[in-house]
C-alpha cells in the first residue's frame, strides 16, 4: 500500500504548478517502488531460497520494521533535517541495499537489506511530506498531497508489474539492479527539482517525547493510530499471502501473469484522490465506515476458486483500505494541534508496525491452517478497525 498521505479537494492549478504537481508524483513513485514490487515476485523468491511462505513474506516485509522506525527517528529529528536535502540524500543511499539484493545474499541478510530499504524510504517519504507542507499554501497543498498520494497509488500497481515482468525475462538479480537505478534517478531528480528552502525556526519542546505523550492522551489520535496499523494490517496481509493462492492449483498462474493481477490497483488510483471530498462532504466516522465496508465485502470473494472473482475482491479491498489510509492521514494532521511532525511520525510507525505484524501473524495462520482462516484474521482486523472509527470526532478544519 501506499505511503499514508491525505487528499482534499482544491482548486484548479497553472501549467507551471501542474508540472510541478506531476514531479511530486513521479518523486513519491520512485520512493515508494521498493516497497511493493518485491512483493509480486514472492513465489519466485521463496522458490529461490528454498523456505517456507510465511518465511519469505515476513523476509520481504521486514522493510516496514526500518520504516516504522525511521518514522520515529524522523518524527524526532525532522526540525533539525534539511528537508530537499534529506530527501535526495536518503533516495541515493536506498540505492545501496537495493543493489545488494540483488546479489542473492542468505535469508537474515536480505531481511537485514528489507529493513535498512525501509529506514531510507520512510526517512525520504517523511521529509517530503514535511517539504510540502512547508513549501505550499494551505489553498495548494490539497494538490500537492493528491498527486503525492497517485504517486503512492500508481508505485503500487506498476512497480509490481515491473518486477514481475524483470524477474519473468531476466531473473531476480536484474530485477533488483533495475530498482536500484530507479533509487538513484529519484534522488537526481529530487536534487535538481524541489527548491531549496531556507531553515525553519521551530520552537522546540522541553522534551521530544512531551509531544507524543500528548497525542497519546488525546482519544481520536488514539484511534487514528490504531486504524492506521490495522489498514496496513489488513492491506499487507491480503496482498502478501494472495500470491501464494494465486500461484497455486486451480488457478495457477505463471509469474508474469501474477504481475498483470495487480491491474487491480487501477481503479484505486481514480478512487483514492476523492478521500478528502468525501470527509468534507460525510464526515470522518462515515467516510472509514464505508472504506471498511467495501473492503469487507471483497474478502469473502477471495476464498472463490476462479480467477475473476478473486480479482474482484482484491479491486474491493485494494480501494477500501487505500481510501481509509488517505481519510486516517487528513484526519491525523487535521486533529493534531500542535507538533503535527510527532503526529505524523506517531501514525507512520503505527501504519507501518501493522504491515509487520501483519505479515508476520497471518502468515503464521496460512503456513498452520489456510487461507480462508487467513482471511477470517482479516475480517476481525477490519471490524476492530470499524470499531476504533467511533472514537473519532471531527477535528476543526481552520482556513489557510
Amino acid at each position: 500500500m501506499t505511503a499514508p498521505v491525505s487528499t482534499m479537494a482544491a482548486p484548479p492549478v497553472s501549467s507551471n504548478a501542474s508540472f510541478r504537481l506531476v514531479v511530486i508524483g513521479v518523486i513519491s513513485f520512485l520512493t515508494l517502488v521498493d516497497l511493493f514490487a518485491a512483493q509480486a515476485i514472492l513465489p519466485s523468491l521463496t522458490k529461490a531460497y528454498g523456505v517456507t511462505p510465511a518465511q519469505m513474506g515476513f523476509a520481504v516485509n521486514s522493510s516496514t520494521l526500518g520504516m516504522a522506525a525511521a518514522g520515529i527517528a524522523i518524527a524526532l529529528l525532522a526540525s533539525r533535517i534539511n528537508r530537499r536535502q534529506g530527501i535526495w540524500i536518503s533516495l541515493a543511499l536506498l540505492a545501496i541495499p537495493t543493489t545488494l539484493l540483488g546479489t542473492m545474499p542468505d535469508l537474515t541478510t536480505f531481511t537485514a537489506l528489507r529493513i535498512a530499504q525501509g529506514v531510507c524510504m520512510a526517512s525520504a517519504f517523511t521529509l517530503t511530506m514535511a517539504y510540502l507542507a512547508e513549501e505550499y499554501s494551505g489553498k495548494l497543498i490539497a494538490n500537492a498531497l493528491a498527486a503525492y498520494v497517485t504517486g503512492n497509488v500508481a508505485c503500487n500497481l506498476f512497480g509490481r508489474l515491473m518486477s514481475a515482468s524483470l524477474a519473468s525475462s531476466f531473473g531476480l538479480e536484474v530485477t533488483f539492479y533495475v530498482f536500484a537505478a530507479l533509487n538513484l534517478a529519484g534522488s537526481a531528480l529530487v536534487f535538481f527539482t524541489l527548491k531549496r528552502m531556507e531553515p525553519m525556526s521551530m520552537t522546540m519542546a522541553k522534551s521530544p517525547f512531551a509531544a507524543w505523550v500528548a497525542h497519546f492522551k488525546n482519544p481520536p489520535l488514539r484511534a487514528a493510530f490504531g486504524i492506521g496499523f490495522l489498514v496496513l494490517f489488513v492491506f499487507l496481509g491480503t496482498f502478501t499471502y494472495v500470491n501464494f493462492v494465486l500461484a497455486r492449483a486451480p488457478i495457477a498462474l505463471a509469474p508474469m501473469s501474477l504481475g498483470f493481477v495487480y491491474f487491480v490497483f487501477l481503479p484505486a488510483v481514480f478512487t483514492t484522490p476523492l478521500a478528502g471530498r468525501a470527509v468534507a462532504r460525510f464526515g470522518s466516522r462515515p467516510t472509514f465506515w464505508a472504506s471498511f465496508a467495501v473492503a469487507g465485502l471483497g474478502l469473502p470473494l477471495l476464498l472463490v476458486a476462479s480467477l475473476p472473482f478473486v480479482l474482484a475482491g482484491l479491486v474491493l479491498v485494494a480501494c477500501g483500505t487505500f481510501f481509509a489510509q488517505a481519510a486516517a492521514t487528513g484526519f491525523v494532521s487535521r486533529t493534531a494541534t500542535s507538533e503535527r511532525g510527532a503526529a505524523s511520525g506517531i501514525y507512520l510507525a503505527s501504519y507501518y508496525l501493522g504491515g509487520l505484524v501483519g505479515s508476520a501473524v497471518l502468515g503464521l495462520v496460512f503456513d498452520r491452517f489456510g487461507w480462508a482462516e487467513t482471511v477470517f484474521v482479516l475480517a476481525l482486523a477490519l471490524l476492530a478497525a470499524g470499531a476504533l472509527t467511533q472514537q473519532l470526532k471531527e477535528p476543526q478544519i481552520l482556513e489557510a
